[in-house]
């Protein structure tokens, strides 16, 4: 008695669908209202002027404009500091 099946089975095609995740507009691209600058899992880049953070942490612009990218220290709530980059849309 066999114990998989015959023909056309496979035990491997168990992968996720690709998440899509990344910046979608870069320095110097112009950013229209509502439109989504980086897709991201957790805070690596932080919302600056005119643009906010969704609950799924993607950054998207409030205002119309250019794309720019600073960085900025940010402390933790240990103590220790890291760099941020923070994203902006200027008018």
């Amino acid at each position: 008695m066999s114990k998989t099946k015959a023909a056309g089975t496979s035990r491997l095609g168990r992968d996720s669908q690709p998440k899509y995740l990344g910046v979608k507009l870069y320095a110097g691209q112009t950013a229209k209202i509502g439109s989504i600058i980086i897709r991201q899992r957790g805070s690596k880049f932080i919302a600056g002027k005119n643009v906010r953070m969704g609950k799924d942490n993607t950054l998207y612009a409030i205002k119309n404009g250019k794309v720019s990218f600073d960085t900025k220290k940010k402390k933790k709530f240990d103590g220790t500091q890291r760099i941020a980059k923070v994203v902006n849309v200027n008018e």
